[in-house]
């Protein structure tokens, strides 16, 4: 294995290009899904941009500047347009009461240099050779990072090419929000005046429905639930789509093959009890059905979405066909308007948002759409994503990509302890 040093040159806090207008020097209001207490937690990911040593479409002095000199400036400006991820979290999440103080207190940022070329350590590709840690930021000693809205890393290798890691606080964005912050520093990044998406706050158009009295504290019990990376061609995916319009006259997206997948395996390969409950659990975004109240150019970065969870016994998912497992997953996608609008009016007796972490649940989420994979800082689009959205005591999927050049779906996974990983392996790689 190669021997890799990552240093860390440089770290500090980036704030808003411009100072700030009175009317935004204030404390905003988070909505309702903003304040679910399971979402102060950091979501964090790499983006791997193995790319050419000079800027496209740039004069020759410009074309030299380094990619952290280049992304820390952007960021400073977009900081200016969306000041409350330079600011701080207040308040309590428990008591229903936090809120975002836009202090102007500045996003953490830093600069690191690694001493071999990408090539070297495989792209990065899985089993990952440079450990995630030394490519992701952390905060001094002492500082809570959740108490920062972003982070950012960024690692320049010898062949030019980089890797973008961030840290963001889910509790002032979803996946949609933050990819579309992202977005907005590469276009700064590429010499753009201004954003192509205004960002809008907005958070009170969020519905608020009166709360409800909290029911048990979530167990937090470690699974020890282990990696697995599996690609599944494009080939394959068209296919079992095909025979699923063929049998329903109906269309089936990626998402639904995949993960009916992973949970039909999941359950195989764990042999639950036949009469026991196995539940899959994902998070459509819900600004669709919020068309009357959010702006119609878009551009809100808040979350805004509704934990649709799909609930069947063992024997169910396990002698069921594959394009029966899919239609589960489709019948649980389509009960979504009625029961967000059930929740928005208050007209439920168990709060959605309030998560239970059991062994026989499976969460998933889909990065493929959320606009990570069209960032471009001036070198093109980003090679690979690699999030890291896993806690033990989760059994979870994850939809991405391989690396380019590669076409399919990547499903990343850990979702089975080490005595049923390989059954799990056999089970998907039967299929796959």
């Amino acid at each position: 294995m190669v021997n890799i040093t990552v240093t860390r040159i440089s770290q500090s806090f980036v704030v808003p290009s411009e100072p700030a207008s009175p009317a935004e020097t204030t404390t905003l209001e988070l909505s309702a899904i903003d304040r679910v207490p399971g979402l102060r937690h950091t979501v964090r990911s790499l983006h791997v941009f193995r790319n050419k040593l000079t800027r496209r479409g740039d004069d020759a002095a410009a074309s030299i500047r380094r990619p952290a000199e280049v992304i820390r400036a952007a960021l400073s400006r977009a900081l200016a347009d969306y000041r409350p991820f330079a600011g701080r979290f207040v308040g309590s999440l428990v008591a229903g009461e936090a809120c975002v103080e836009c202090t102007d207190g500045g996003a953490w940022f830093v600069e690191a240099v690694a001493d071999c070329s990408l090539e070297d350590v495989n792209g990065l590709d899985y089993p990952l050779m440079v450990s995630e840690e030394d490519l992701l930021p952390a905060p001094e000693e002492g500082v809570d990072p959740t108490s920062i809205p972003i982070m950012m890393q960024v690692t320049e290798f010898a062949c030019g090419g980089f890797v973008v890691g961030l840290v963001a606080v889910h509790t002032l964005a979803d996946g949609l929000g933050a990819a579309q912050f992202i977005n907005t520093i590469s276009e700064f990044a590429r010499g753009k005046e201004r954003p192509t998406v205004t960002p809008i706050w907005a958070r009170a158009l969020i519905p608020n429905p009166p709360k409800l009295p909290p029911g048990p504290p979530p167990s937090f019990q470690s699974f020890g639930f282990q990696h697995f990376t599996t690609d599944v061609t494009s080939d394959r995916i068209a296919h079992v789509k095909a025979e699923y319009f063929q049998v329903t006259g109906q269309y089936c997206s990626t998402f639904d093959v995949a993960i009916a997948k992973v949970w039909q395996a999941r359950t195989m390969a764990i042999k639950y009890s036949l009469e026991s409950e196995v539940h899959v659990c994902f998070f459509p975004n819900t600004r669709h059905l919020l068309n009357q109240v959010l702006p119609k150019d878009g551009g809100f970065y808040g979350n805004c979405f509704y934990p649709v969870t799909v609930t069947a016994t063992a024997e169910d998912v396990v002698t069921a066909g594959l394009l029966d497992v899919i239609r589960m997953i489709r019948d649980g996608k389509a009960r979504l308007p009625l029961e967000f609008s059930k929740w928005a009016a208050g007209d439920v007796k168990v709060d959605p948002y309030q998560l239970t972490f059991e062994h026989n649940v499976l969460f998933v989420s889909d990065w493929t759409r959320l606009g990570f994979f069209e960032v471009d800082f001036g070198w093109g689009a980003p090679n690979h994503i690699i999030p890291f959205t896993y806690a033990d005591y989760m059994a979870v999927a994850v939809l991405g990509a391989p690396p380019s050049p590669k076409k399919g779906t990547r499903i990343m996974t850990q979702c089975v302890e080490e005595k049923h990983l390989m059954d799990f392996k056999d089970e998907m790689k039967a299929f796959f």
